[in-house]
């Protein structure tokens, strides 16, 4: 009697481990490229050691994925390599972006590193993310703690304390449909808020991207991105300013008026998807905690935005050979049809 089974082993990895690992290794890939030219063109001293600093991250997060794949004989994603960057191209970005940038992508980092431990079972690998959460940490509370001292960082607002413990007393999403609507709560406000900053940091990167985009169907996209990004901003900031709450400082005079790219094409649709994919989930979780009816039509117009232009990005990069294909199940109904020849 044959007693085999097809349990996977200790160094097997699950379809979940091997997604985290595979994205990430791609978007650490694209930092090492990206980081090691903002260290060509940074002048402030001291935000000069948090990029240097970012970029280590992703250097040893490479390496220990690279591990994890040849342990479990599994094939090595391409990524991107050092022909995605030119270190001698001109200085793009102003310093104070530099770490703007650094802030927001180590959010989405933050985000990603919390879904891939509960999504995954083996212990070495949960604790290689629990690892990767707090080196985020650190790297955030770094950006965090020099942007507060700017003069330029604007804060999420903040609301007085209730009186006493109140409850609902309208219908909620319906009767904001009529009369006046009611002032924002708490998690709308930092949704709102957050949602257009992120917005907004998509607008200004494609308005760098578009500048010295070389092929001609990513710079168009990239433009376009620039005009759907920045109506979506401007619309979280509109529902904030009706009760009159300020709004995220914007960024876009931060961008040079160099028309060298740093980064390869491929290299630009990659960011330009992977944050679109961001702001879909995010928009999805706002959306969930919105009870106003303005609110919540605004974040369905702004995830068909979102949509629309990952349509695009996924279109450009298949036309030019630059979308990795993930790893997949096995086909079992091709294997039928050949052992049938």
């Amino acid at each position: 009697m044959n007693t085999t089974t097809n349990k996977p082993t200790s160094s097997d990895l699950t379809a979940a481990e091997v997604s985290a690992l595979w994205f990430q290794y791609s978007g650490d890939s694209m930092a090492v490229c990206i980081y090691k030219y903002f260290l060509t063109i940074v002048e402030n001293e001291q935000i000069k050691p948090i990029l240097a600093f970012a970029l280590q991250l992703a250097e040893s997060h490479i390496t220990k994925i690279v591990e994890f794949f040849n342990n479990a004989n599994f094939q090595i994603p391409k990524g991107f390599t050092a022909s995605d960057v030119n270190l001698k191209a001109p200085r793009l970005f102003s310093d104070s972006f530099l770490l703007f940038y650094s802030n927001m992508m180590t959010i989405h980092g933050l985000t990603a590193y919390s879904l891939a431990i509960t999504n995954s079972e083996r212990k070495d690998i949960q604790n290689y993310y629990f690892e990767c959460v707090a080196e985020s940490k650190e790297l955030f509370q770094k950006t965090m703690d020099y942007a507060k001292n700017k003069p330029e960082f604007s804060s999420v607002p903040s609301v007085p304390s209730p009186h006493g413990v109140e409850f609902m007393d309208t219908m909620g999403i319906l009767s904001n449909l009529f009369g006046d609507k009611r002032p924002l709560s708490t998690s709308e406000i930092t949704n709102l808020f957050f949602n257009s900053k992120k917005t907004g940091f998509i607008k200004s990167l494609s308005l760098a991207f578009s500048q010295v985009a070389e092929t001609e169907d990513v710079r168009k996209f990239m433009q376009k991105n620039v005009k759907l990004a920045g109506a979506d901003a401007e619309s979280f900031n509109a529902i904030l300013q009706e009760d009159l709450l300020p709004i995220p400082e914007k960024w876009d005079a931060d961008i040079t008026n160099s028309t060298v790219s740093p980064f390869s094409d491929k290299l630009m649709m990659f960011h330009a998807a992977f944050l679109v994919n961001a702001a879909l989930s995010y928009y999805g979780a706002a959306l969930g905690s919105s009870l106003r009816s303005d609110v919540i039509v605004n974040y369905t117009n702004v995830s068909n935005h979102a949509m629309q232009a990952g349509a695009l990005c996924f279109n450009i990069m298949v036309k030019h050979g630059w979308m990795e294909k993930q790893p997949e199940a096995i086909d079992r109904k091709s294997l039928a049809q050949g052992a049938k020849k």
